[in-house]
């Protein structure tokens, strides 16, 4: 292969493809290579649809990076011709003293999202389709909906292309090493050399990045597709909004609309930990009945035929935050995610955070939160 480059780009998930797509159309010569062939249902990026919120419960310091991801996420719609976004609106919800109710009123309010604080009856009102517990409130952000990944992680490669960046797919890592100023990789097909590398790898970030000894967990998530048994005009994307809803036992389960395949709900942090080359892909029967039982109590009408499943990795860090941040011992090694299970809606801002940082340009944002420098003890 071509073996000299500006960047190279190691996992080609939803940060990988976006920070390909940005550094190539910016006119610099990148490779991007991946262990599958992205868009592909084996790591974090898949699952048909994911959530974009303002309202950021796990910290105000989001909302200005997410406000930045829905101007990208519209650029590359523009750009590819794709529908990536669909606004439905958001319900966070909860007890007045949850983390959920609390964090969302948080960024609401620090960052003048628009939004309406709904008690437990007039949850039942406006989404008739869930049945809150007598003492919730419910958080509704207008702007909020949900975003197709497969199609996100396609059009993102498809533009990095057209700007000119050579894709390897079904190409592993075998191993990287700095080099000088800057860094060699190698594959099954040979070596190649850049300036700089970013290491985007997700839930492989556990052997990837094994070196630096951070206390990543990979953990395995189900996500569920129920077809209504009941008034299915209550689930279209104008009847439900895309919901969090934190209950009172610490669980927290979440869903989206019936767009076609069924009513997508999941539970979110909420499964075993495993090594993401031997995670077990099938959905068990007790697993199907645990989520059925939830959607029982909350949202009955949903609890129809399963329509499908499918298993996901969350790669989590014990604050819950991202990494985003040079590795710390090869200035020209950018490491990238894990995301703790709510990253996807970021990916088109983080995107250009990582091309910024890999052409050595100003960040426009406060990348602090995502330091590697928080486990250096």
């Amino acid at each position: 292969m071509d073996n000299t480059f500006d960047v190279i780009v190691v996992g080609l998930g939803a940060m990988g493809s976006a920070t390909l797509h940005q550094l190539a159309r910016r006119g610099l010569h990148v490779l991007g290579i991946d262990q599958f062939a992205p868009p592909h249902a084996l790591g974090s990026s898949h699952g048909r649809s994911r959530i974009i919120r303002e309202a950021y419960f796990e910290d105000p310091r989001y909302v200005p990076l997410v406000q930045r991801a829905y101007e990208c996420w519209h650029a590359l719609e523009q750009e590819s011709g794709a529908a990536i976004f669909r606004q439905t609106g958001g319900l966070m919800l909860g007890a007045p003293a949850s983390r959920m109710v609390r964090g969302a009123r948080l960024s609401a309010e620090l960052h003048g999202v628009p939004h309406q604080v709904l008690s437990a009856e007039e949850v039942r009102q406006r989404v008739p389709a869930i049945r809150p517990q007598r003492d919730d409130i419910g958080i509704l952000e207008p702007r909020a909906g949900m975003l197709a990944p497969e199609i996100a992680i396609q059009a993102a490669l498809d533009m990095a292309r057209r700007h000119g960046a050579t894709v390897h797919l079904n190409e592993p890592l075998l191993s990287w090493r700095a080099v000088g100023d800057g860094v060699e990789i190698t594959t099954r097909t040979g070596t190649a050399r850049a300036a700089k590398l970013i290491l985007a790898v997700g839930a492989w970030a556990t052997t990837v990045l094994k070196e630096l000894e951070l206390p990543f967990v990979v953990q395995r998530n189900v996500q569920f597709w129920f077809a209504p048994l009941r008034n299915p005009a209550q689930f279209t994307p104008e009847q439900l909004p895309v919901f969090i809803h934190e209950l009172p036992n610490g669980l927290t389960w979440y869903g989206f609309p019936d767009t076609g395949d069924g009513v997508k709900l999941a539970l979110h942090h909420h499964g075993e930990s495993v090594d993401p080359d031997e995670i077990r892909r099938s959905v068990s029967d007790d697993e199907v009945s645990f989520m059925r039982d939830i959607v029982q109590r909350y949202m009955p009408d949903a609890n129809g035929r399963l329509r499908d499943s499918s298993v996901c990795m969350y790669t989590n860090l014990p604050d819950e935050h991202f990494i985003i941040d040079r590795h710390p011992l090869h200035a020209s090694v950018i490491v990238a995610s894990p995301c703790s299970g709510h990253g996807f809606k970021f990916a088109s801002a983080i995107g250009e955070v990582l091309a910024d940082m890999a052409m050595d340009t100003p960040v426009a944002f406060d990348t602090s939160l995502f330091s590697l420098s928080r486990f250096s003890h």
